[in-house]
Formats: C-alpha cells, structure tokens, sequence
C-alpha cells in the first residue's frame, strides 16, 4: 500500500471522527499524520522495517501502530469499525461544498437524517432554512449541490425524467416533418424511478429530427449519432434515446418501447400461437404486415382490449383484457380535493390562502390543510394552542368564500406506542386526521406493524399517511406487515395514503394492487409544502394506476358532499 493510500484512509479517519463526535484534537492528529505520511519524502515501508517511524513529526504510537496494520495487512480493523459506526449517507453528504463535518453532523443530529436523499428531502419541506447556522441561502445552495452530485447515478425519479422530457419532446417537435412521437418506455410506464428516456417519433425524412435532438442545448454529450437512432446524456444526467420510424411502424415501435419486455414476450407468445409475429417493425401473418394504425388495433389483431401503458407488467392485465375485465383506471380529473398539504404554518413555504388558491387553480372543490403536529418540532409543529389559532384563520378564510372549501386538518405522529400525540377533544375538531410515522424506524416488523395498526384504530385517524417511510433512492421503507395494515384500514373505515410527493411514492404500486384487491379505499395525496407541489398529483395517480385503482377506490374522489355524509358515519 503506497503513502497516497494510507494518506488517504488517515484522513477519512479524520472525517469520521468528527462525524462521531469525537474530541477534535484525535480528529486533527490524524489529519496532521495524513498531510505528513503524503508529503514524506522516505520510503514509508523502509520506516516501518526499521522501526523508524514515529521519528516521523506527526506521527504518534496509536497512529504508528495503525500504519503499521494497513501497510502490512492491506486492511485496518479500527477504520472499517469507524465506517460501520458512520452511516455511509452522512459521508456521502460531505461531496457537498460548504457541508463539512462540523455541519454536515449538526444537520443530521438535529433533523435526524442519514442519507443524501433524506437531506434533500428535508431541504424541500423546508427544514434547513430554520436550523441555526443554516438559513434560506445555505439550503438553496445544498439543494443546487445535490442536484449537480445527482447528475452522475444511475437512477432518477420519475418526475426528474418528465421535467428532461417535456424539454426534449418540446425542441424535437420544432423539427420539420413531424407526424407522430410519443415519450415511451418506463417514464410512459409511470415506473417509481427510471434510468433512462426513450423517445419514439415517425417521419419520412429523419435527418431534420436527428439534428434538432443532438445539438439541442441540454445536450451534455453525445452517445451515439445514426440515421435512425441517436443517444445522448443531458447535463442532468439522463440518458435519452430517440428512434425516428415511418409512420407506418409507428405504433409498433410504440408499444415494444414502451414495454415492459415481460409484456412483450407474453404478446409476442400469443401472437405466435395465432400464427403471427410481432416485433418492433409490425404484426405479421407469414410475409404480409398486418397494418395497425394504433396500439388499440394491434391489440385488437390479437384479441384484446387496449392495455393501458402503465399495466403493461405482464402481471395478469393480459388475461384481463382477455375477459373484458380490465379495471377502469383513476384518471387525475377524478379527484375532487387533495388532503395532504403544508402550511408555513409548520414546514410549508406558503400560507393556508395561497395553498387554497392553488388547489382551486388545479380545479379542486376543496383541500385539507395539514400542518405538523406537535412531536414533530423539528418541522415546526403546531402546539394545541396553535391548532386552535389555525382552525380560527380556516374558519375565517371558508366565510370568505374563496371558491374552495378548506377542511380542517393534521398530519399527526403515530407515537412508539401508536397512540396519536394529541388528546381526542383536540382531535375531534379536526375534519380528517392524517396519521403518519416520521421516526422509531430501526423495530422489528412486528413491532411497526402493531404499532401502525393501533394509530389505524384510533376513531379519529382518517387517513394513513406515507405507510412505509420510504424515500425514493434514499432510504428503504421501515419493516412493515402492509397486508395486516390493509386489513385493520377496511375494518376501521381508514383510507390508505397513495403518497404523491415523487421523492415518496408510498404506497407503492405493488402494495396499491393488493389494496385494490383487498377492498381497501386508498386516498392520492401531494404532500405539498409549497404551491408548486400541489401539481404532483399526478405521479400517485401513475402509481395508483400501475396498481390497478379505480376512481370509486379512491377517498378524495368523493365529493364535499360525501366525504361529510361518510364523517357522521363515522362518528
């Protein structure tokens, strides 16, 4: 192991240190070894064999002895003990200029985060501008940071890739000759997270189109540049290819990039066992191209209903559409009202006023404001007191009559216990109460699952709110029986959260297919913390609808009217 190496892990030793807390005169003598071991001038192997080195400035006996085990042993017990003691996402933040230890330990001790998603998470619920030392300017800054690290993995949220496409759809439709395109794939899919943009357009002369896509100016780099198919990478990161067909082709290659593959091996299957083929170029009967101008036609060449894109899954919607039995999926003009919404009131960046308008702009009849609740401090929760204050500003804004009702509401702990953290004469003013785990992830299944169950219990919990905890390319959600919680919800009349926020998505589409198959109502919710993230309704409506939900599954597409009626009900 050469000096740069062991250079390099004395200084991580450093780094860890001070994430631990430690005193920060251990942290900076192993910083001063790192700086001396880099710029020695002797052979650090030819130190070590004569016993040399703690002639070295800098270098002490614990720090010896250490170099010692990692230049001879090519591994050092008390580093890789230090690195399992630090979660790898606290690291992972100090790639952020400006966040050193000292502060990057300050944010996580305080909003009792562990990764990078979680830390970006939080600047977008608005948590860093309040923390001392931090402000509105420093989480701007990290935010802009974390987008630029962002650039350079793997995967990307659903919603990163729709802003990229929208933009490229936008300069490719500029082109000239232009019949048809459509944005196919996983992001048409409406998956969770994607890794890349598939693009299809249908044009007899490609070479305008190609031109346009390559020199557009996101264009970071160009893949790959053919007649017909071109890739690039944008500055954000994402991949994206095109394919320029004729029209003739077009619905075909259509549905082969749409996917997913699973569904395009079981068409292509039946397709053969009608004596045909299909592929990206057309349905065939021996030689002869079966001419389709629409996906629906394919479908209906081979027996079927049109499958909506996002259940193309291969997981049953085939035979489904066999039957005639395909669900009448949830569309976003179902919704009547939105629940889940922030207030600066706790942690939101807009008042109840301007949340209201918005919701009215979108088109909803009404919406639930829903502030923290006093457990959650560190996102300002709202006292008793300050629930009363709220309720008297909804109150005052409803008599004004803004063309949208605003239902009283909370976003409230579920406590290690699963009790809800306010007393049920302060619960039963509210409308609807969302009730939401935000911490005491790291329990058993068991454990989460009796304590969820019992907040599901609670006869004022409306709504369970992000049931799993889990933050898309953050964090995994917390262990969780979903099938026992999707039980107690249809017993005690308590509708399940379909998550909208696209760093969330919880439930997933997976745990909204068995809900949808249990009978439990689910209810589509933005957590909004700011005006502009009432619009992400619309990637829990793709997700509910990958989980098969229709719109009479679906709590807010009740109206006024029948959400009140169901509230006496309950009572």
């Amino acid at each position: 192991m050469d000096k740069k190496e062991v250079a390099r892990v004395l200084a991580e030793i450093a780094t860890l240190l001070e994430l631990k807390g430690e005193n920060p005169f251990k942290s900076r003598a192993y910083l001063n070894a790192a700086r001396t071991i880099e710029a020695l001038d002797a052979d650090l192997d030819e130190l070590l064999r004569e016993g040399r080195l703690l002639e070295v400035e800098n270098i002490g006996q614990g720090i010896a002895e250490r170099i010692n085990e990692l230049v001879t042993s090519g591994r050092l017990g008390y580093y890789e003990d230090l690195k399992t003691a630090i979660p790898s996402g606290m690291v992972e933040m100090l790639r952020i200029p400006g966040l050193g230890p000292k502060r990057a330990k300050a944010v996580c001790d305080a909003l009792g985060i562990g990764t990078l998603g979680e830390l970006e998470y939080a600047c977008h619920e608005n948590r860093l501008a309040e923390l001392k030392g931090f402000g509105t300017k420093s989480q701007e800054n990290i935010l802009k940071n974390i987008a630029f690290l962002k650039q350079f993995r793997e995967r990307h949220l659903l919603s990163e890739g729709q802003v990229q496409a929208e933009t490229v759809v936008a300069a490719i439709r500029r082109a000239p000759g232009i019949v048809r395109w459509s944005v196919a794939g996983s992001l048409r899919r409406r998956r969770e997270t994607i890794k890349d943009i598939d693009i299809v357009v249908s044009s007899p002369d490609p070479e305008p189109v190609m031109f346009v896509f390559c020199e557009h100016v996101g264009v970071e780099t160009v893949i790959a540049r053919g007649p017909t198919k071109s890739s690039v990478r944008l500055r954000g990161g994402i991949q994206v290819d095109l394919r320029v067909v004729d029209d003739s082709q077009f619905p075909f290659a259509l549905l082969y990039f749409t996917g997913s593959k699973e569904h395009n091996i079981a068409l292509r299957g039946r397709a053969l066992k009608m004596g045909l083929k299909l592929n990206e170029y057309g349905l065939f009967e021996g030689d002869t191209l079966l001419p389709c101008p629409t996906e629906e036609a394919i479908y209906e060449r081979l027996g079927l209903a049109l499958i909506p894109p996002e259940l193309r899954e291969d997981t049953g919607e085939i035979e489904a559409s066999e039957r005639g039995e395909l669900p009448h999926l949830v569309e976003e003009g179902d919704l009547q009202g939105i629940f889940h919404n922030h207030s600066n009131w706790s942690d939101g960046k807009n008042s109840i006023e301007q949340m209201a308008h918005a919701a009215q702009a979108a088109g909803y009849a009404y919406m639930g404001l829903s502030d923290h609740s006093q457990t959650a401090a560190y996102a300002g929760g709202l006292t008793i007191e300050e629930v009363r204050q709220q309720q008297e500003e909804i109150d005052g804004l409803n008599a004004r009559r803004l063309g949208i009702h605003i239902l009283r509401g909370i976003e409230s702990d579920i406590l290690p216990d699963g009790s809800l953290d306010y007393p049920d004469d302060v619960l039963a003013a509210f409308d609807f109460v969302i009730a939401s785990v935000h911490s005491g992830f790291l329990i058993s299944e068991a454990e989460m699952t009796r304590r969820i169950v019992k907040a599901v219990e609670n006869p004022y919990t409306t709504i369970l709110g992000h049931p799993t905890g889990r933050l898309l390319l953050a964090r995994d959600g917390y262990a969780v029986d979903i099938d026992q919680v999707l039980e107690a919800c249809i017993q005690h009349e308590v509708a399940i959260e379909v998550n909208a926020n696209p760093h969330r998505l919880d439930i997933n589409w997976h745990q909204c297919r068995r809900a949808h198959e249990a009978g439990c109502r689910v209810s589509i919710n933005p957590d909004a913390h700011a005006v502009q993230g009432i619009a992400d309704v619309v990637f829990g409506i793709g997700t509910a609808r990958r989980g098969w939900i229709e719109p009479r599954e679906v709590l807010n597409a009740l109206s006024l009217d029948e959400l009140e009626a169901k509230r006496q009900a309950r009572l």
